[in-house]
């Protein structure tokens, strides 16, 4: 079983985070560390490691992320000049708590690569 983390207890409202979205299978909120001048997270409710814990039974979960992140980029007004999507996975590709979020980031350049 995966250990509960940070994002657990924000899905739940334990710790008072403004929701910019929630469902039944997803939730998002800003990075309280933003990288640029719109970073939003986007996080399952159910908790999953890694994308390689990532099982058939998500697919809906994970298309999910990508449709709220769309309609988020809309409310946001960077849809059109454009945005950038990350994940990342595991100590090497930068991840830092272990339950899989994506990263909404725009509102200005971002340049050819961002470290996250």
């Amino acid at each position: 079983m995966a250990e509960e983390t940070i994002f657990s207890k924000i899905i739940r409202q334990e710790i008072p985070t403004e929701l910019l979205f929630q469902d039944e299978l997803v939730s998002a909120f800003r990075d309280i560390s933003p990288r640029a001048k719109t970073h939003i997270l986007i996080i399952p409710n159910k908790l999953i490691p890694t994308v390689n814990d990532i099982t058939q039974e998500d697919e809906l979960v994970m298309g999910r992320l990508f449709t709220v992140a769309r309609k988020l980029a809309a409310q946001e007004g960077i849809s059109d000049d454009g945005y950038r999507l990350i994940m990342n996975c595991n100590k090497h590709g930068g991840q830092e708590v272990y339950h899989i979020h994506m990263h909404l980031l725009g509102g200005e350049p971002l340049g050819p690569m961002l470290a996250i």
